[in-house]
């Protein structure tokens, strides 16, 4: 399957609905929230007091809860921007298909955070799309602003392109 979604024309439009479909997912929920007043502490709070539990009555994942408590519960003033921001910008990266990787990889870090909180939602269908998009690189964004922000050579190289400026960048 990645194999066909790096070499086949038709996947750029296949990439381009599942672009817009997580796009318009992540940019409404952060317009939501950076319009709505959001506060992160109670869902937080919630991550603390009800963390993730196996099947032995054990918590999954205590380093994240013992993270939540110690590093992200202090910081919620800050994590109240981040989130609402963060959801913003990964939707309109998405949706304008510019460092559209980059969008999905830090969708991805939101979703997973999520999950280690015990929130499930819409985020298994969102991991799944954003892996496709982020291992198919930029050509997801090859019916986007990525067409204009990254070329190729015939050498192989890739050249980053931003206002008319060209910088070479070996891998």
């Amino acid at each position: 399957m990645m194999s066909w979604l790096k070499a086949h024309k038709a996947s750029e439009l296949v990439l381009l609905v599942l672009r817009v479909y997580l796009g318009f997912g992540w940019f409404t929920s952060g317009l939501g929230k950076v319009t709505g007043g959001f506060d992160a502490s109670g869902f937080l709070q919630n991550a603390v007091q009800n963390p993730v539990l196996g099947p032995d009555g054990n918590a999954v994942y205590p380093w994240y809860t013992f993270l939540v408590e110690n590093v992200f519960l202090p910081m919620s003033p800050v994590i109240n921007v981040m989130i609402p921001w963060g959801e913003l910008l990964v939707g309109l990266g998405l949706l304008l298909g510019g460092f559209t990787a980059y969008a999905a990889f830090f969708g991805l870090m939101m979703n997973f955070a999520f999950l280690f909180a015990g929130t499930v939602s819409v985020n298994p269908l969102y991991i799944i799309i954003g892996m496709i998009i982020l291992v198919s690189g930029h050509k997801a964004g090859s019916f986007g602003l990525d067409r204009f922000l990254h070329r190729e050579n015939k050498g192989g190289h890739r050249h980053f392109r931003l206002r008319g400026h060209r910088r070479e960048v070996t891998e």
